[in-house]
């Protein structure tokens, strides 16, 4: 679970700081501009580099530093709750004077304040249990002491390029190395802002990775169904909820190694067979959620949905933005976006964070509304947008 996100000269993010804790369901809201989508920008950066992305120049560009202010490095830290144990991870990006690319200026994971790597600059040091690591030279380290914390003892540092993050490039030993552990829930993040146009139901491989808009949904849908053939009970049983007519839907073969969905339905003794893309977006979102709940129960620990109430009609807000709450109250944990009334109606003060920016010069502000004395309508203030932090 998050419990904390820090960014820090990144956008329009400078000492920013969102502390969930034990949260299971947050509502992020503010005005257009104020932040929130950059908060998605910021976990698909951490996002990236669970799912192997090692160079720097491939996560961010010297645009993303606040105002072009490039002699301060851009800083995330995540502190997550795994397994009973907090993992803190924290990497520092800098653009040297008269330099085109970016490096690393610090990297380093902690878990219960102990570290399994660090790093300073070029050079990486790891701590571990006689857990044997890939440096990119090639060359394999045994670590030389008992996995009972607090870790003390430290390997010959080694060094790689100021260019890539380490993280991507440490070989993890087996599936309770920390390392793992901590790269597969990055890996695993869902962050969302769909876009139903580009959302088909063809797919030529299978993945457990969704793109931010959606357009791999075929292929998610497909990996989440042969990873997990149960989840397919828990997709059909919320598109029977919102969508009583549905007879089913299948992956179909169109060829060697493609499938594509056909969703049927069935009304009154007739029947209607339609290809996935030709569905309403809305419907498109229907079928997003049902995998979002299926994924969350089976794998995925946490989503960032930018405006889930996007493409619904007014009396479906509602019972979607339940159903996800519900649903990571139980596991998991997930993070939202919104400008709706209805939507904002389902969260209270003290899972709904505001945002503000004064001006585009201005950074982030960032408070829980249980902190802040509103007078009148909260739901009315708050789509005014008459709230300064």
């Amino acid at each position: 679970m998050l419990q904390r996100l820090y960014v820090h000269n990144f956008r329009c993010l400078e000492n920013f700081e969102l502390s969930l804790k034990d949260t299971p369901s947050s509502l992020l809201i503010g005005k257009n501009g104020a932040g929130k989508s950059t908060i998605a920008f910021a976990l698909e950066v951490l996002q990236s580099i669970g799912r192997g992305t090692n160079r720097v120049g491939q996560l961010i560009e010297a645009k993303d530093f606040n105002r072009g202010r490039s002699d301060v490095p851009i800083r995330f830290e995540i502190e997550i709750l795994l397994r009973d144990q907090l993992y803190k991870y924290v990497l520092a990006l800098e653009l040297p004077n008269n330099s085109k690319a970016l490096r690393v200026f610090e990297e380093q994971l902690l878990v219960a304040g102990n570290p399994i790597y660090s790093r300073e600059a070029s050079q990486v040091t790891l701590y571990g249990d006689n857990i044997q690591y890939r440096t990119p030279q090639g060359y394999r380290i045994a670590t030389p002491f008992s996995n009972q914390f607090p870790l003390t003892s430290q390997l010959m540092p080694f060094q790689v390029d100021w260019n890539l993050v380490a993280l991507p490039l440490i070989q993890e030993h087996s599936e309770t190395d920390p390392i793992r552990i901590f790269k597969n829930w990055l890996s695993h993040m869902i962050i969302l802002a769909p876009i139903p146009s580009l959302m088909t139901g063809e797919s030529n491989g299978e993945t457990l990775e969704p793109k931010r808009d959606g357009s791999n949904f075929g292929e998610w849908f497909s990996g989440l169904l042969s990873r997990y053939p149960a989840a397919y009970t828990t997709a059909d049983r919320y598109l029977r909820e919102v969508m009583p007519d549905i007879e089913d839907f299948q992956n179909e073969k169109i060829g060697k190694d493609a499938k594509n969905m056909i969703v049927r339905f069935e009304a009154n003794n007739a029947e209607l067979s339609l290809d996935f893309k030709d569905l309403s977006d809305g419907e498109k979102c229907f079928f997003l959620c049902a995998v979002v709940l299926a994924a969350n129960k089976y794998y995925s620990p946490f989503c960032f949905w930018d405006e889930p109430d996007n493409y619904l009609s007014p009396s479906e807000v509602g019972h979607f933005i339940t159903t996800l709450r519900r649903s990571f109250k139980n596991s998991g944990q997930i993070l939202v976006t919104s400008h709706n009334e209805e939507a904002i109606r389902k969260f209270s003060n003290e899972n709904t964070f505001i945002l503000d920016r004064k001006s585009h010069l201005e950074p982030t502000l960032v408070r829980l509304l249980s902190d802040i004395h509103i007078n009148g309508d909260l739901v009315d203030t708050l789509i005014r947008g008459d709230i300064e932090l």
